[in-house]
């Protein structure tokens, strides 16, 4: 499953404080898989369900920044969007995501810097009513005007 916004681009100009864009995914085998296979972390927590079963997670977690590239992803797809360039991005690790979890991601504008094309986001993922990650992202938003 994925419920996302429409794709594109959000210039500097038309970019308001308090803009919010988010997408929904279902996190599944396959995709913890992929991961894996992409960062070559195969940490058995995420891995092996009996080597999983006995950490204080009691079961296999995707990986955390599994979770932090769909922040990435509503990022460069949405808002700011296509042409975006990370700056930075903090991140706070508060609970875990399974398999077949409901990822929700969140992006919020808390500050613009027009002179700079600078944006700050406020961001966050939550399964259900838990947060399992938050964090905060400036980004170098697109412009209509050339450099």
């Amino acid at each position: 499953m994925l419920d996302n916004l429409p794709r594109g681009t959000i210039c500097i100009e038309d970019i308001e404080i308090g803009m919010t864009r988010y997408l929904r995914k279902v996190v599944t085998d396959r995709d913890i898989e992929l991961f894996a296979e992409v960062s070559t972390d195969h940490n058995p927590v995420h891995m092996d369900e009996e080597f999983a079963q006995q950490t204080r997670f009691e079961g296999r977690i995707a990986h955390g920044m599994l979770s932090a590239g769909l922040i990435s992803a509503v990022i460069g797809e949405q808002l700011p969007g296509h042409g975006t360039i990370y700056m930075s991005q903090t991140l706070k690790f508060m609970a875990p995501v399974r398999p077949g979890d409901v990822v929700y991601t969140e992006v919020k504008v808390t500050d613009i810097n027009h002179a700079k094309r600078r944006v700050t986001l406020e961001c966050h993922c939550a399964v259900g009513d838990t947060v399992v990650l938050k964090g905060e992202a400036l980004v170098l938003a697109p412009s209509r005007k050339f450099d």
